[in-house]
């Protein structure tokens, strides 16, 4: 198989649930701010450095739902950071569901440009490291976040959420979530 393939399995598992959750929830997550998404993306991925090291749950949900989570999160953000103030609080799923989509797509498109000059190194990684570049990419963002966003020569937040919704994907992949 190959990796747009996977990739867009993931998604269809990941946008499915997310759809869901919007038919019955509605638009909630359009009350969070930036930083607590980030914090939501934050939990996710430090519950799963936890699992990884424990290789125990008490829960029940495992890592797979985690970067579930993790993968909607990421665009939950990319579609509130285009929102304003000034749009609706609670929109249509058939908007939510087009905004979704054209997330993805972007984001596919950026991790289809960075596999071929990197080879699909992804593929020769171990998940755990997946999960540390994602807990690295929320420092950066948090650090972004706590400078109003400003940057001198950093990606802003756009790209970094861009990058932990591939690696995680990338993680589901490995964990057979595109059979």
């Amino acid at each position: 198989m190959d990796t747009t393939t996977e990739y867009n399995r993931v998604i269809g598992h990941c946008q499915d649930l997310f759809l869901k959750k919007t038919s019955d929830y509605g638009t909630a997550w359009r009350i969070m701010r930036p930083a607590s998404i980030t914090d939501q993306i934050f939990i996710k991925a430090q519950r799963i450095r936890t699992l990884e090291v424990k290789k125990v749950s008490k829960v029940g949900e495992g890592v797979i739902d985690e970067y579930i989570g993790i993968v909607n999160y990421c665009l939950i953000a990319l579609m509130q950071l285009e929102l304003t103030d000034a749009d609706p609080m609670e929109l249509p799923v058939s908007e939510v569901e087009q905004k979704y989509n054209q997330k993805v797509t972007e984001t596919r498109d950026l991790m289809l440009a960075k596999n071929h000059d990197y080879g699909e190194a992804w593929r020769d990684m171990r998940v755990s490291s997946l999960t540390d570049l994602i807990l690295m990419k929320l420092q950066r963002v948090k650090q972004i976040e706590d400078n109003d966003g400003q940057t001198i020569v950093s990606e802003g937040l756009s790209a970094n959420y861009q990058d932990m919704l591939n690696y995680a994907v990338f993680a589901l992949i490995k964990l057979g979530l595109a059979k």
